[in-house]
């Protein structure tokens, strides 16, 4: 019977952890705080949601740097948070729309928005405006809440991930 090296004989590793939980113990293992890293999660999935196409990453970096956080790590946290966005967008539009503009669930269809756009722009821009607007204040106070309830529960497991892996061989 041939000799098989370790690792054909090790089961396969699944996707989340090789792309989500082995770069976040890494991450402690080179020296970041469980707080740190808590609260880099903790921005990540809220600056993940953002209800503003294209202004993850650039509100991502800011945040990071701002905070002194890992960029990378946030920036992973977020991108990861891309399906969960899209599917989030359209509601926290309409919400938004309704807030701000008095606009009803059937003004913020996507078949509305293309004969909007296409007989009226400049109403279209208006009404997406205030649905931008209005969505963006509901992420922001949402938003503040979310980091605070993730940053208390993840905050402890980070420490015990970071005492686990501390004892365990690199």
């Amino acid at each position: 019977m041939p000799h098989l090296p370790a690792s054909a004989s090790a089961p396969p590793t699944s996707w989340f952890r090789r792309r989500v939980l082995d770069p976040l113990v890494g991450l402690l293992r080179q020296g970041l705080a469980p707080e740190q890293l808590a609260l880099t999660v903790a921005l990540g999935v809220v600056v993940g949601v953002l209800p503003l196409l294209g202004g993850t990453t650039l509100l991502a970096v800011f945040v990071a740097l701002r905070l002194r956080l890992n960029v990378a790590a946030l920036q992973l946290i977020c991108h990861l948070l891309t399906p969960l966005q899209l599917l989030l967008l359209l509601p926290l539009l309409r919400l938004g729309a309704r807030l701000l503009g008095g606009a009803t669930a059937q003004d913020m269809t996507v078949d509305s928005l293309r004969h909007l756009l296409a007989t009226n722009w400049r109403g279209a821009l208006r009404l997406l405006w205030r649905a931008e607007l209005g969505a963006l204040l509901l992420w922001l106070v949402g938003g503040a809440v979310a980091v605070g309830v993730l940053y208390v529960v993840l905050k402890p497991v980070f420490r015990r991930l970071a005492a686990r892996t501390a004892t365990e061989p690199a």
